[in-house]
């Protein structure tokens, strides 16, 4: 893209105004956010912010595989191949933003990324070009930082009420309980924001607990936006969080909440989803009558929808990254009570780029007061690339494991593949929000226990099916769990039970029936009691100097050469 004049001066004074090396950020272009309105119907989409309030950085996965039929397709590209298929070049903005090729001078070049106050600034923009324009929120906005755990997700109600979020679905909200979610459904979000969710019932008769969807008007045009929970919630947390509440895909009444909405006039209807990529994709495949499906929970960051076909026509499937770190635009024609055409932009949120809009930085900024002191303490001086995001073991799940090892003097560490968790560069500090950005849940509990190598090798089978089923209704949890002191080798297209081989410790083959002291966290297990996990970790930090860049452990891949869903 060529700059002209006055976007390059653009560019500089933003730059100027951010306190960064002009050199650094003069090559983000300003007219990245000009977009010309389209059609009479505008759905501005983000997800997965993980209660992240401020600028940061986050590195995209470099091991994203698929299994069966999404082996090398959208989500399922890394790297430099996802760059080659988007036809973007690498060292640009866009690159810095999607991959994760080149990624700590590319985030020394472009900056953070996201952070309500400038978030608000953007949805401002477009909402003043776009009239009616409706803000969604996939969920997933609750949890992820320290600040939320601390005030029960206040933080982050207040600051969607702010940013004018009209509709929303869950997930990770429901782990702090079915109580507080129904204190902010029906109270700080009554007739202001709409939580939908077909698929939760409660467990005794089968009523909804929340609304299936709503009907909005967008000039003259009846739009029914559906909400989709992340339907394997009393599975992937401790059931009792929603003790009365089941969940489930429940394609069968989604269609008949699709066909109701047509039935009632809207003239577009769109799912708003939590169910991951893949599982979208065959959603989309057997349900009629969707016009789009904007997805979350897997942080695929995909810059342009999936045209899926159905009985009934086709359906754009999409997924907005993580993180606050995009925001969707999705604009419609829509004519004769058909949708004619489409435009679809998936826009990075450059820090640098956007201005903090003053009333959410505001906010922001009174709620975190009284926490700065103790979110900014520094625990250790930081070296390393420290990231989690991929289908494996990350940098900073690798220290997690160290210290769950050392700390609790195990032979074998377990911990969960989250794909929260935000991105440190060299030299940042390793400060105790920055521990919290990856470990704040509330049911954090450190455990250790005997498992004999059967039950370990079993564990390894079981979530290994989760993530790689080549049936996306079956694929129930996040990424691979992340193993320390034992290394194993992964076949991921093998049938369910033969994935997982080789299994040795200390180069030593695993002995099925012996039995080994294994340390971990996150138990969805019930009555799991120990300390969280956090302090386990600054126990380790505080003994320890400085955090030296060291490569995390990984299993040995088997059948995997070759694939566009795992960085060369």
């Amino acid at each position: 893209m060529t700059l002209s004049r006055r976007e390059f001066c653009q560019v500089l004074a933003a730059a100027a105004a951010a306190g960064m090396p002009l050199a650094a950020r003069a090559r983000a272009p300003a007219s990245l956010y000009e977009l010309p309105r389209f059609g009479n119907v505008s759905l501005l989409h983000m997800t997965d912010s993980h209660a992240q309030l401020l600028p940061l950085y986050y590195r995209e996965p470099d091991c994203n595989l698929g299994v069966g039929a999404a082996r090398g397709q959208p989500p399922h590209l890394v790297g430099r191949q996802l760059l080659k298929f988007y036809g973007m070049r690498p060292g640009t903005a866009e690159a810095y933003a999607l991959s994760c090729v080149d990624f700590a001078a590319a985030a020394r070049r472009y900056g953070k990324v996201g952070g309500y106050a400038h978030l608000a600034t953007l949805v401002k923009r477009l909402r003043a070009d776009r009239p009616g324009a409706l803000l969604l929120d996939g969920g997933d906005t609750w949890q992820g930082s320290g600040l939320s755990l601390w005030s029960r997700g206040q933080d982050m109600v207040e600051a969607q009420l702010a940013l004018g979020v009209d509709v929303m679905t869950g997930h990770w909200e429901f782990t702090y309980g079915a109580e507080r979610v129904r204190e902010v459904v029906d109270g700080a979000f009554k007739g202001k924001v709409d939580f939908v969710a077909h698929n939760v019932q409660t467990a005794d008769f089968g009523d909804p607990v929340f609304p299936s969807h709503v009907v909005r008007e967008i000039n003259g045009v009846p739009v029914a936006i559906i909400g989709q929970a992340f339907p394997y919630t009393p599975i992937a947390h401790p059931k009792r969080f929603v003790a009365d509440w089941s969940f489930g895909i429940q394609e069968e009444h989604l269609q008949q909440v699709v066909d109701a909405a047509r039935k009632a006039g809207a003239a577009v209807v769109a799912l708003l989803s939590h169910n991951g990529m893949d599982c979208d994709l065959k959603l989309a495949a057997r349900v009629r009558g969707l016009d789009a499906i904007l997805g979350g929970h897997t942080h695929d960051g995909v810059p342009r929808p999936v045209v899926v076909s159905n009985p009934d026509g086709k359906t754009l499937v999409t997924n907005a990254g993580s993180n606050g770190k995009f925001l969707a635009v999705l604009d419609l024609d829509v004519r004769d009570g058909r949708l004619r055409d489409y435009r679809y932009r998936l826009l990075p949120v450059f820090a640098h780029l956007l201005a903090p809009d003053p009333a959410m930085q505001a906010l922001i900024e009174r709620h975190r007061a009284p926490h700065v002191a103790r979110l900014d303490e520094q625990l250790a001086v930081n070296h390393a690339l420290l990231y989690r995001r991929g289908n494996f073991n990350g940098s900073f799940d690798q220290l997690i494991l160290d210290a769950l090892l050392e700390v609790k003097d195990a032979q074998i560490a377990f911990s969960p593949g989250f794909r929260w968790g935000t991105t440190l560069l060299p030299g940042e500090s390793l400060t105790r929000e920055r521990l919290l950005d990856q470990t704040a849940i509330t049911y954090p509990a450190v455990t250790v226990n005997e498992f004999s190598g059967e039950q370990v090798k079993a564990i390894l089978e079981d979530v290994g099916d989760n993530l790689f089923n080549p049936d996306p209704y079956y694929q129930q949890g996040g990424d691979m769990v992340r193993v320390g002191g034992l290394s194993y080798a992964c076949e991921p297209a093998a049938p369910v039970g033969r994935r997982i081989s080789d299994l040795r410790l200390h180069g030593a083959p695993l002995d099925a029936g012996k039995r080994y002291k294994v340390a971990g966290w996150a138990s969805v297990a019930e009555g799991a009691t120990g300390e969280p996990v956090w302090e386990v970790v600054e126990t380790y930090l505080r003994s320890h100097g400085p955090v030296r860049a060291s490569a995390p452990t990984l299993p040995r891949l088997i059948g995997v050469a070759g694939d566009p869903g795992i960085a060369t």
